[in-house]
């Protein structure tokens, strides 16, 4: 455990630093917007790019680990509706709320960490479950969140929304163009490669300080707005839902599936299973704004799984390796 610790720690101490950094002021509010958009744009999709690029294409094109993480993730996303939809909360907040329990942070946390825990082969997983995060469960979410007619444009425009944000989103181009240069075995010119490398070496640190002052100013808005406090109830089952089911839920499938004789590698569902149990996607709190969904309350789960995940995500990888 000792061991485990001494890998998960200093990637949990830099959200924890760029939390402090944010509610200390140290960082102004304004610089994050920055911040996030070196990560996304810059430093996240050279990091993608070059695992796509020295990961063999049929690792990337791994059906069994793309049908399992999307079965859960459609579960998750039922589960997570039936139980937090009711009079208080909207098809918009319910919605959210159950992107935020099913989709776990593998951009800016999960490729990264688990590549330091359990080797370059983790990389493949994990970009493909984060894939069909990106592309399918946040469509079906958006689509749902506009059900009670929350959006007087309607779903129409909130789907046509959501295609644009999946097109213009570099991190799945990346990924492809990695899986491209691997499938062709290209390499990139040598000033090249070495500006993509020190962007992509970048990538990680710089993505888990932003994770950090990206919940501290959500906290620090809440708080500004003047708004009642939100009751426990309304967003600590969904963080319980991230990171105790979903990797359990996870596990389960993953086991079926290969006892049913699908080609899934007990290697790839405990990559999968560590995915599952990463703390919820930062970026969902920005889509939860973007659609007039409560924020407040999917930020609070962002944090409270975070803060949760130091302890439940290393038992998880205690258990599992």
């Amino acid at each position: 455990m000792l061991n485990i610790l001494s890998v998960t720690f200093p990637f949990f101490a830099l959200v924890l630093c760029g939390y402090l950094a944010a509610r200390r002021r140290a960082l102004p509010l304004e610089a994050i917007p920055g911040l996030n958009g070196f990560v996304l744009f810059f430093a996240l999709p050279c990091m993608l790019y070059r695992f796509g690029a020295t990961t063999p294409i049929g690792q990337l094109l791994d059906y069994a680990v793309f049908a399992v993480w999307l079965l859960c993730g459609l579960v998750m996303v039922g589960v997570a509706v039936a139980v937090t939809r009711n009079q208080r909360t909207s098809w918009n907040d319910a919605s959210f709320g159950a992107l935020v329990a099913a989709f776990p942070n593998t951009g800016f946390m999960g490729v990264p960490l688990l590549v330091a825990l359990l080797g370059p082969l983790a990389a493949a997983p994990t970009i493909v479950g984060m894939l069909v995060d990106m592309v399918v469960t946040t469509s079906l979410c958006i689509a749902l969140s506009r059900l009670d007619g929350a959006d007087k444009h309607g779903m129409a425009v909130a789907l046509k929304s959501a295609l644009r944000g999946i097109l213009t989103n570099p991190m799945p181009w990346a990924i492809l163009l990695g899986g491209v240069a691997s499938s062709l075995q290209l390499q990139l010119p040598g000033p090249l490669d070495k500006t993509v490398g020190l962007l992509a070496d970048a990538a990680s640190p710089v993505a888990l300080f932003t994770i950090g002052a990206v919940l501290a100013r959500s906290q620090i808005l809440t708080e500004q707005s003047g708004h009642p406090p939100i009751p426990p109830r309304d967003y600590v089952p969904v963080a319980l839902f991230k990171l105790v089911l979903h990797p359990l839920l996870v596990l389960l499938v993953g086991s079926a599936a290969i006892w049913l004789g699908v080609p899934l590698s007990r290697f790839a569902l405990t990559v999968m299973v560590l995915a599952a149990a990463l703390p919820s996607a930062s970026n969902v709190s920005l889509l939860a704004e973007r659609f007039g969904a409560d924020n407040g309350r999917i930020a609070r789960i962002i944090l409270v799984s975070t803060a949760a995940a130091f302890l439940s995500f290393s038992a998880a990888v205690a258990l599992m390796t």
